[in-house]
């Protein structure tokens, strides 16, 4: 009977790489708010879920020309206000010390979606979650 190779035995021991781990780090982002963000991904978003938020709105800032119209897509993964709820639902779970590093990263994209965006004066105020995001607020694309 053939023997196994060492390496194929090491191989079957070794566990396959764990599923609940995040899939992408956050540039910039201390220890500590790391490791609250992957807590709350744990509890409540879905591992990877604020990264992905995050890139998605900055891609959205990256666009050329002076204003941004919100698109009007029922596709949650193209709307940047559903990556923007992502991010505040982590911010309002997160611990108020870890908090402050996440917010460091989205104040400065939150000013510049502000200033390329306009207001809806329409804009109705659907539930109390709905009022309080302001950037649920801003003229969509027709």
């Amino acid at each position: 009977m053939a023997r196994r190779s060492p390496g194929s035995l090491r191989a079957q021991r070794r566990p396959a790489r764990r599923r609940d781990q995040p899939a992408r780090q956050i540039p910039g982002v201390p220890r500590r708010t790391r490791a609250a963000i992957v807590r709350v991904e744990a509890q409540l978003l879905g591992y990877g879920s604020v990264a992905q938020a995050l890139d998605q709105y900055r891609r959205f800032l990256r666009r050329p020309g002076r204003y941004l119209y919100l698109p009007w897509d029922p596709c949650p993964c193209c709307d940047p206000a559903e990556a923007r709820d992502t991010l505040e639902e982590a911010l309002r779970h997160m611990p108020p010390a870890a908090r402050a590093g996440l917010r460091k990263i989205v104040a400065p994209l939150d000013e510049e979606f502000h200033r390329r965006t306009l207001p809806n004066p329409w804009s109705p105020s659907v539930d109390a979650r709905h009022a309080a995001a302001w950037w649920r607020h801003r003229i969509r694309e027709i």
